[in-house]
């Protein structure tokens, strides 16, 4: 590239350096400057520089010069579009998501890492502690998510294959490999892995797949518009995922729970601040909600023992009583 061409870029590597080699800590001398464009084979003045730093702020760039007696005085960028705590919170958010695969967790951290200066991608590298975690094996899962999306704009329905993995495993495709058809309706995050929720078309009814778990997904466009919107439409989102526990299907009844008073944190974390606490006695309240009754919700009681116990109806508690029998079988 030829000088004249080379001196039209002058801004964006100024720019560029100020981005990478600059924070509150650190800062870029003009002498510096003027060195990373003669680099570039750009002809650059002191005052040019100047108009440049001016040109650049009146663009909205926050660029300070920070004079000092004792240290360096020089420029640096003193905002960006993200700054460095809530860049950590989007490593430590990415790290801890159990769907998003270790390759793809170190990728998207590299990727966040350029939103900083080089000294704050440091930081952001101290805290990768990504191997021996639970990580997902689904490589295909973003490419699932922008399929599925698009989809939904698109209101088309789609197809694909589900699977489970075996005691060996492999991967073992259900509903003997051949293809679900789903209208797709929301992507739905609970207990660290992503869902969807839709309109399947053999069940008749609306269900939902991990979306980890989906391969092979297409969008039919040459079928009708979506089906089950009407039902959809009528589904508070919300109430559904409190309702589910572990996203486990089950059929809805209302339930009377009684718990410890110390659980009252819990119980306000699963069901919602809205939920109404009854007080029964000194050291227990009492809530009803509308669940999913499913094995994750038994299993979800079981966590807490005997701080918690089903108040209604008498057909779960029966079920509950026979869980426990079953289980203290196991350990005469």
């Amino acid at each position: 590239m030829g000088r004249s061409a080379n001196q039209k870029l002058k801004l964006i590597y100024i720019l560029k350096l100020l981005m990478n080699e600059s924070d509150e800590d650190h800062v870029v001398t003009l002498t510096e400057i003027l060195e990373e464009l003669d680099r570039h084979d750009i002809k650059a003045e002191r005052k040019s520089v100047y108009d440049d730093i001016e040109a650049l702020r009146s663009l909205g760039y926050d660029i300070i010069f920070k004079r000092s007696k004792t240290e360096r005085s020089g420029y640096f960028l003193a905002s960006r579009e993200f700054e460095l705590p809530e860049l950590k919170l989007l490593c430590d958010i990415i790290q801890s998501s159990k769907f998003i695969t270790h390759k793809k967790t170190l990728e998207l951290i590299k990727k966040i890492e350029g939103l900083g200066s080089r000294y704050e991608a440091r930081e952001l590298q101290r805290q990768v502690y990504v191997i021996g975690r639970v990580k997902g094996l689904n490589e295909q899962v973003y490419y699932n998510v922008d399929g599925i999306s698009t989809a939904i704009n698109a209101d088309s329905p789609i197809s694909f294959r589900y699977f489970e993995y075996t005691v060996e495993k492999k991967r073992r495709y259900r509903n003997e490999g051949r293809e679900y058809i789903l209208s797709p309706f929301a992507l739905i995050w609970d207990d660290e892995n992503y869902y969807l929720l839709g309109w399947d078309h053999n069940k008749a009814e609306l269900r939902h797949y991990r979306v980890d778990k989906m391969v092979e997904i297409k969008q039919l466009e040459g079928r009708r518009s979506r089906e089950g919107k009407a039902l959809f439409s009528k589904l508070n989102l919300a109430s559904y995922s409190k309702a589910t526990f572990g996203m486990f299907a089950g059929e809805r009844t209302r339930v009377g729970l009684r718990f410890s008073n110390k659980l009252a944190g819990v119980v306000i974390d699963r069901f919602g601040k809205d939920v109404i606490i009854v007080p029964d006695g000194k050291e227990h309240f009492l809530i009803t909600a509308e669940i999913a009754v499913s094995p994750q919700f038994y299993a979800w009681l079981f966590g807490f023992g005997s701080e918690v116990e089903i108040v209604y109806p008498e057909e779960l508690r029966a079920e509950m009583k026979a869980l426990a029998g079953k289980v203290a079988r196991l350990y005469k």
